[in-house]
């Protein structure tokens, strides 16, 4: 069977699947799983068009994986075949582990457990059916392989990951203030003592890459009604798992059925490799489908709280620099209770937190320009670019939501 295959991608055109391997990694339950997660959750509450999957965006990074190792080899960078395969596979699955709605549902689902742990742990189930083929592609992913600027290219500052979501979300959502020039980008790599580096003459491009990141940071991942929305589903999943736990009779698919009844942690998902296999089987369908039982459900938490999702009633959201004061919490609890709300409810229905915008820290992953004389210094420290020092400072908000009829 011929398994070099040509896929038509609405952000780059043709995307070329290389061969055999990464056609049957592909292939794999796993893998397809991922066209039934939205890469930006509910987002779509604001930007309708924003319904593209976690699987498009793996296949547009190892796209651009691609590119970015001819990119290299071309300027002399030695690269053998088995490492660019490897680099390769090692993008295509950098998400595997992501669960329904991505980033939404990490830590409601399961305790103290990341994507990043989920996805190497699949890494390694693929290993094993895949004969060792992944041995390579797993040191890279986790940044163990001797030659760094690999591991750089599937995470870092400035990686095939990035420069994918970015144009992909950008496209999707209609946010033009998003647009960067991944493929000058691309050009404009080098590598300096293991080190990934951009050519000098590509600096402006980095400047706008960051600007883009920023905005699409305050204007998609963190705009109010995505915020409002997510924390609206992290109550219901909470709600959903303690009524399940305390023996309550709770319709879910076999799958979510599984995570309500436990809270599961790493040393269980280590321990009963059957998990991983139920997690398999988990995705945004699994949500909905049940949401739309729990819409008719006795409990008044579970049932309100579906319902609102359905018909996207958002709550209110409140953004400050400040932290949110015990006086407003306070304030918002007591019209809770003259509106007839149960004590034991409320914390349901009004939620705090914080989002932040982080769109270049140095710290543990610079962004190195190469500069004409040969030097390598990294990019905040251009003279000519105060806007990025400007972006390297973490901005962080706190949040308050709540139903928006409270004072009616």
């Amino acid at each position: 069977m011929n398994k070099k295959k040509i896929l038509n991608d609405p952000v780059y055109g043709f995307i070329t699947i290389p061969g055999r391997h990464i056609y049957d990694i592909i292939e794999h339950p796993f893998f397809q799983r991922l066209r039934r997660i939205r890469q930006l959750g509910l987002t779509d509450f604001v930007y309708p068009g924003a319904l593209h999957t976690r699987f498009h965006h793996a296949l547009g990074a190892m796209h651009l994986m691609t590119k970015a190792l001819d990119t290299l080899r071309s300027k002399g960078v030695m690269i053998f075949e088995a490492e660019y395969e490897a680099a390769q596979m090692a993008i295509l699955l950098h998400d595997i582990g992501h669960g329904p709605f991505s980033h939404t549902l990490e830590f409601s689902l399961f305790k103290d457990v990341n994507h990043e742990q989920i996805s190497l742990w699949i890494f390694k189930r693929l290993n094993e059916e895949f004969k060792g083929r992944l041995e390579l592609a797993i040191q890279i992913f986790t940044g163990k392989y001797h030659r760094k600027f690999l591991h750089q290219l599937v995470s870092s500052q400035l990686d095939a990951d990035r420069l994918d979501y970015l144009r992909r979300d950008c496209f999707f959502t209609g946010v033009m203030e998003g647009t960067i020039g991944s493929e000058r980008i691309i050009k404009m790599l080098n590598v300096v003592d293991d080190q990934l580096v951009v050519e000098e003459k590509g600096i402006y491009s980095i400047e706008n890459f960051l600007n883009a990141r920023r905005l699409m940071y305050w204007q998609v991942y963190l705009h109010k009604a995505s915020v409002s929305a997510e924390s609206m589903l992290i109550s219901l999943m909470k709600r959903a798992k303690k009524l399940t736990q305390s023996g309550g009779d709770v319709a879910a698919t076999p799958a979510l059925k599984i995570f309500l009844e436990q809270d599961i942690t790493v040393d269980e998902f280590e321990k009963d490799h059957d998990l991983l296999d139920v997690f398999g089987m988990l995705d945004d369908s699994d949500i909905w489908g049940s949401i739309k039982f729990w819409a008719q459900h006795d409990d008044f938490v579970l049932k309100t709280l579906s319902q609102n999702l359905l018909r996207r009633k958002l709550f209110k959201i409140e953004l400050s620099n400040d932290k949110i004061s015990k006086d407003r919490i306070k304030e918002l609890n007591e019209t809770l209770l003259k509106k007839g709300f149960d004590q034991s409810h409320i914390k349901y229905f009004v939620q705090k937190g914080t989002v932040s915008n982080a769109a270049y820290v140095a710290k543990d992953s610079s962004i190195n320009i190469l500069t004409k004389s040969g030097e390598v210094v990294d990019v905040a420290s251009a003279t000519d670019l105060p806007n990025i020092k400007a972006i390297s400072k973490i901005v962080k908000k706190y949040y308050l939501s709540y139903p928006k009829d409270i004072y009616l």
